[in-house]
């Protein structure tokens, strides 16, 4: 592991890695369904499953869509066979660059015959873009899958239903899907103040999170609806990332375009990295690749398809924070979006003990589902109610103060395609043993449906909560969504169901 930014340490296989590099996104999971931990102490362990698929699916017109679907499933423990968890679809072929979607899938599993077995499920979530024709953005996908079972993995054939009820798109086609098997480690909400060892890492594992802020330095003559694409494109986003050996790791990439003359642009990628310390304890420097999906904003990546090359080195400011500085090359294979880029981050390093042998306290996590609602001022001049689904994060750095990133995407109000993500910082303040009220200030870039946000908002929000159980809450909140350059300004409520649990290394 690199050892200018401990706790960087190997913490779990590469079949792991491949596992959770299935879950191409956010990064993030509805993976924390309360169950009591196995001894007194102990992590809870429930199986899980990271799925990666592509299938071509049918637009109006025998238009084809290459879509490529990633989702990470968590077992419910009181239902056997079923399992929860977050999902990304993205086009990656064809020529509707941009389109994505963001939501929530369950599936139930059943062995067969010896090694063959089935997956049945069903996704819902909300986004579009590309120009595609899907209305307001719902998305519903039933699946079924025939697997064949290797152990850690599983490769099979998929029949879906590809549906956007308030739009155009009704598909229904064959693929293809492979399952990486792994467990799910975390720390039940009521032990989460219970110090643990050897217990190994809990949650997804990352090692360390980047926050980035970034430039795209796009080739002269490019052009996008008849007129030039802007020579610099800024851009906001955060990274995720895994070591499996000494030098190299695996990792999660989302960014978004934070300026009004391509507001919508998106990618999601997954990323391979090699590190290695120049100055012990001081500085790193490292090289990177990444593949994955990207489009909108009118920006031609043709079907979507994304790739990137970069150099970076990482001055270490003190044992868990570090800065980035990175510079490379970013390529549309079937489109005409080439670009040299250049970003700058902060590095926060994830969940080591400060000593060897030393017990690791858990970290509070949430992760959220749930919807918003609000008025949204239209490009063309009307305003009309958008709901979007909403997927957040949240880590906690005391035990009030906590981080939190989130993904909104359209669902209803003939806005599909619009999209945000945000990140900022919110205070958690229980009130007796069931009440906790809180508020969080929110920025990000937003963009797509017609919505007149043209790239940066803020949000800000107060909201009061009632647990349902130690580990699972509801929360209503209500505040206002702005945009920095736009015309976009409206209140806005919020319904999430919260889970709360502990991710912790320990040693």
């Amino acid at each position: 592991m690199p050892s200018s930014l401990r706790p960087w340490r190997v913490h779990a296989s590469a079949r792991h890695a491949l596992a959770l590099a299935c879950a191409l996104g956010l990064a993030a999971a509805l993976h924390a369904v309360p169950a009591a931990a196995q001894n007194a102490g102990l992590l809870a362990r429930p199986d899980a499953h990271g799925r990666i698929g592509y299938e071509q699916i049918e637009l109006p017109g025998k238009e084809r869509l290459g879509l490529v679907g990633t989702s990470y499933l968590v077992d419910v423990p009181f239902l056997p066979g079923v399992s929860l968890g977050p999902a990304v679809y993205g086009a990656i072929r064809g020529q509707r660059g941009g389109f994505f979607t963001i939501g929530g899938e369950a599936a139930w599993r059943q062995q067969m015959w010896g090694p063959l077995g089935v997956e049945l499920g069903v996704y819902a979530g909300g986004g579009g873009g590309g120009g595609a024709p899907q209305g307001g953005g719902l998305m519903l996908r039933p699946h079924a899958d025939l697997l064949w079972d290797f152990g850690p993995l599983a490769v099979g054939l998929s029949l879906s239903r590809v549906r956007f009820p308030n739009g155009q798109i009704d598909s229904t086609q064959f693929g293809v899907v492979v399952n990486a098997i792994n467990d799910f480690r975390y720390v039940p909400a009521d032990r989460i103040g219970t110090p643990l060892r050897g217990g190994g890492r809990a949650g997804f594992g990352f090692d360390r999170v980047q926050f980035v802020v970034g430039d795209y330095h796009t080739r002269t003559g490019t052009l996008i609806g008849g007129g030039p694409l802007p020579r610099d494109i800024g851009y906001v986003g955060v990274r995720a990332e895994q070591a499996f050996t000494q030098t190299a790791y695996w990792g999660l990439e989302a960014n978004g375009a934070a300026q009004s003359g391509v507001a919508g642009y998106a990618e999601y990628l997954g990323t391979l990295g090699y590190e290695t310390e120049l100055v012990r304890n001081r500085i790193n420097v490292g090289a990177r690749i990444a593949l994955g999906m990207g489009g909108g904003g009118a920006i031609p990546t043709a079907g979507g398809l994304l790739a990137k090359a970069a150099v970076y080195g990482v001055v270490r400011l003190s044992p868990e924070l570090g800065l980035a500085l990175e510079a490379g090359l970013t390529d549309a294979p079937r489109g005409t979006f080439r670009a040299a880029h250049a970003s700058a981050s902060l590095v926060w390093a994830l969940d080591g003990p400060s000593t060897p042998n030393a017990p690791a306290r858990p970290t509070r996590t949430e992760f959220s589902g749930g919807v918003e609602h609000f008025n949204a001022l239209r490009k063309d001049g009307s305003t009309r109610g958008l709901t979007a689904d909403a997927l957040k994060v949240s880590r906690y750095l005391t035990s009030n103060l906590y981080f939190t990133g989130q993904v909104h995407s359209a669902m209803v109000g003939g806005a599909g395609g619009y999209s945000a993500a945000v990140l900022g910082a919110g205070w958690r303040q229980p009130i007796g043993d069931r009440l906790h009220v809180g508020a969080e200030l929110l920025g990000g870039a937003s963009g797509g449906g017609g919505v007149d946000s043209h790239g940066m908002i803020v949000q800000p929000m107060a909201y009061v909560g009632y647990q349902l159980t130690p580990s699972l809450a509801l929360r209503v909140g209500a505040g206002a969504v702005r945009s920095v350059r736009g015309n976009l300004s409206s209140p806005l409520v919020d319904v999430s169901l919260v889970v709360s649990y502990g991710v912790s290394a320990g040693s």
